[in-house]
């Protein structure tokens, strides 16, 4: 296997890692309307990098949210073609306070880059650009295999507009597999390929009790109280051990083979390390009778994420909040289905809405749950790339999160995903102090030259 393109990379380590700085400095968080411009500069970013290092038929698509970004290079005849996905929007940096250093003012400490985006996705994203930068700078202008690019700017709300272009292009989109790199290695110096995802049903629950805010001290025990009522609803949605009580939500609930489980035993997971450092708390919660691994991985799951409403300012007022709200995630896994969980949920939530109180539910996004088999070249090459690079044996992992793009890969262009993924655990995704352990930077990008290389044939 010709290494040109790796000793490319190694030589060209800081400046890969400026440019990066340069798109973490822009503020692309997709959530917020105030930060609308600041998505398109990213995209524009994007863009025009891609047109940068040799890519054809760069293209900012407009779509109803926030653009997507498309490119290719596709004159390897006869050759496998990749469609390498990833997402340059991030999340909010809130809390900033809780910031060591400038959320857009990307750091480096400990051989880590810290900023919003380092890892989700921006850093992992752009491993690709320059994984295939180092191979057309040493390859005179040509790679080893076909490729199309598309990265979208809407990952953290949903990613509703690729969805869409995914269904409505299956012809400008035709590939033979997808790169995914927006997961994460099990443990440091552990190779890792996610094969599993689980699905998700964000939804978000408003209720009305009386046509405006009360005096608690006039009409309190008369006049229902919104809040109280979703404090009932959410407290029958699940026992005290986690299981979810809706009716029939396990019906479809498939257990995992007994030879990954027999794989994920040998997995190197300290529950106690993982308790102190990882979750911070007092003790680990979940089904008794599963590993952390199966609860977190093979397990659906319900969480609660904010109830806003009412008086929330500093000081007091009492008042009967006349609507309150709250935010109610499933997360699901295979074979159950989105919208037939969304209909169980919808049914029972409304089945116990205490007297006086209407619901209503609203869907925010969804996904379906995935496993990849690995009895396929493409995952097997990708095993053989990340073991030449770190010297050590790949191992198959699940994520507990959800990335809906790989099933609508799977659904509307038929073709499997990719996830090489190079976050490590402690990374910080969504939260304070994100980061990207610098290493894993650079070895992600060779990683996948060496992966284009094999699936080319170039090895």
């Amino acid at each position: 296997m010709s290494t040109a393109a790796v000793d490319y990379a190694r030589q060209n380590q800081q400046r890969f890692l400026s440019e990066l700085k340069d798109l973490l400095r822009i503020p692309s968080v997709s959530t917020l309307p105030d930060h609308k411009d600041d998505v398109r500069r990213a995209a524009d970013f994007v863009a025009a990098e891609m047109k940068r290092i040799g890519l054809e038929h760069v293209e900012v698509i407009k779509t109803e949210g926030h653009p997507l970004v498309y490119g290719d290079w596709l004159h390897a005849a006869g050759k496998p073609t990749a469609l390498c996905y990833g997402h340059y929007d991030v999340q909010p940096p809130d809390p900033l306070d809780e910031w060591k250093s400038p959320p857009f003012d990307p750091t480096e400490r400990n051989q880590n880059l810290y900023a919003r985006g380092a890892v989700d996705d921006k850093g992992q994203m752009y491993m690709h650009l320059k994984a295939l930068e180092a191979l057309m700078k040493t390859g005179n202008g040509k790679l080893p295999l076909n490729v199309r690019l598309l990265i979208e700017g809407e990952e953290e709300v949903g990613g509703e507009s690729i969805a869409a272009f995914v269904r409505e292009h299956p012809d400008r989109l035709k590939s033979d597999f997808a790169l995914v790199s927006d997961t994460e290695m099990f443990a440091p110096e552990t190779p890792s390929l996610c094969v599993g995802l689980r699905g998700m049903c964000y939804t978000e629950l408003e209720a009305s009790g009386p046509m405006t805010d009360l005096h608690s001290g006039v009409y309190g025990g008369a006049a229902p109280n919104p809040f109280e009522a979703l404090a009932r609803i959410i407290s029958k949605l699940k026992d005290e051990s986690g299981k979810v009580l809706i009716p029939h939500f396990y019906d479809r609930v498939q257990k995992p083979t007994a030879d990954e489980l027999k794989a994920w035993d040998h997995l190197p997971l300290n529950e106690e390390h993982y308790r102190k450092t990882e979750v911070g708390s007092k003790v680990l919660t979940g089904e008794p009778g599963y590993s952390v691994l199966y609860r977190t991985w093979a397990r659906p799951t319900l969480e609660v994420h904010g109830m806003p409403g009412g008086f929330t300012g500093h000081g007091a007022k009492t008042v009967i909040p006349a609507r309150a709200n709250a935010k109610v995630s499933m997360r699901l896994v295979p074979d159950q289905r989105p919208d037939e969980i969304w209909k169980l949920y919808n049914e029972f939530v409304q089945s116990i809405v205490p007297k006086g109180i209407e619901v209503k539910i609203k869907q925010w996004n969804v996904a379906d749950p995935i496993v990849v088999s690995t009895d396929n070249k493409y995952i097997k090459a990708s095993a053989q790339a990340m073991h030449d690079v770190f010297k050590k044996d790949t191992v198959y992992i699940r994520s507990g999160g959800s990335i809906p793009i790989v099933a609508d890969f799977e659904k509307a262009l038929k073709i499997p995903s990719v996830m090489m993924g190079f976050g490590l655990p402690d990374d910080n995704l969504h939260a304070p102090n994100e980061k990207f352990h610098i290493p894993n930077f650079y070895r992600g990008i060779e990683s996948i030259i060496r992966f284009f290389q094999i699936v080319g044939g170039a090895a």
